[in-house]
């Protein structure tokens, strides 16, 4: 076998020893095998059996933290201009939405309309769950954020205050582990990494969202490691950061080495409704369009959930004037004309 195969090998036997042998990986170590994975400078059997044994072991916080430290060394960076506002990172899963219609896209232009700037990391359609991207709904909405360089981007950024992180586009040695994600049939690791990696350079407000409880406070911790000083954690739609109208959500917050959690219920808001459908992209450009317009069945989900994230971003001062702020806004169109000057500044910067 190749001496280069022989980099992953000691990781791959720490951590693969099995229930009662096997050991967690240091942060310096966790990193470093990131590294090799990223640069493919091991065979594709011991990439799938590392992010196989790491799946049944479930990574600990300093592992991530490595993780993270490699994807930030390697990976792409932004910053945000001194004229702007603290901005907002969101992550979400990168294998997207397939069972409920997202929000996302329209409580952002919603924050953009405040010159609330706003981060997102996503990329193509990707195992396990080939989901709708970012990308994608907002092409629907007829904005395309792909394509760019870092240049470009960083520009887009500066001038629009909207950054999507396109992992074809911009971290082209993450994207190559598609293949291996999809032969391995679970989500890696890695999976969970993405979901609270930012490439922004400086202090940030960082949402994240997630599925199963445990993720909560481990990604607290891993955080706090990498030196992020304001965490919400969203227990929201399909891992992401969308809140249901129809049940009650759970938002955590970190700060100071502690968490707190509070429990939200539409009802008690006024914006209680059934979470609707994923079907396809045709369906939804209809949907969003009404919303943006005050009307159509995804309208009371974007003033619930645009209103709370009003709150946590500082531009509100309790959840409920942030729901009335968010309907101010819809209702005076001023959304749909921020989403025009989106599409006519890249038409008349890049596209020309």
């Amino acid at each position: 076998m190749s001496k280069k195969y022989e980099k992953l090998k000691p990781y791959l036997k720490k951590i693969g020893s099995g229930e009662f042998t096997g050991k967690s990986l240091s942060r310096e170590e966790s990193a470093e095998a990131t590294k090799i994975i990223l640069r493919e400078e091991a065979s594709p059997a011991q990439i799938g059996a590392f992010m196989i044994a790491h799946r049944i072991r479930r990574p600990e916080p300093q592992e991530l933290a490595g993780m993270i430290d490699a994807y930030l060394e390697l990976g792409p960076k932004i910053h945000s201009p001194k004229t702007h506002r603290y901005p907002i990172f969101f992550g979400s899963p990168f294998d997207g939405r397939s069972k409920t219609a997202p929000i996302y896209p329209l409580t952002i232009l919603l924050l953009l309309t405040q010159k609330q700037p706003i981060i997102l990391h996503g990329g193509s359609r990707m195992p396990v769950k080939y989901g709708v991207t970012h990308n994608e709904l907002f092409q629907a909405l007829g904005i395309n954020l792909s394509g760019l360089s870092m240049r470009q981007l960083q520009e887009f950024f500066n001038q629009n205050e909207l950054a999507l992180i396109n992992q074809p586009d911009h971290f082209p040695l993450a994207e190559n582990l598609i293949p291996y994600r999809d032969q391995i049939g679970k989500r890696p690791p890695i999976a969970s990494m993405e979901l609270i990696w930012t490439c922004h350079q400086g202090d940030h407000l960082h949402i994240s969202g997630y599925v199963h409880s445990p993720t909560e406070e481990r990604h607290w911790k891993t955080l706090d490691l990498l030196g992020e000083k304001n965490i919400v954690t969203v227990k929201g739609l399909e891992g992401g950061i969308d809140l249901s109208t129809n049940r009650s959500s759970t938002i955590g917050q970190y700060k100071n080495q502690h968490g707190t959690r509070t429990v939200i219920n539409p009802k008690d808001y006024v914006c209680e409704g059934k979470d609707i459908k994923w079907n396809n992209i045709e369906e939804w450009q209809i949907f969003a369009s009404q919303a943006l317009n005050g009307e159509g069945p995804l309208v009371k989900a974007l003033a619930w959930n645009a209103g709370i994230y009003f709150f946590y971003a500082g531009l509100s001062s309790d959840i409920k004037e942030g729901i009335d702020k968010a309907k101010k806004v819809i209702n005076s169109g001023s959304a749909l004309k921020h989403l025009e000057k989106l599409i006519n500044w890249r038409q008349d910067n890049i596209d020309k």
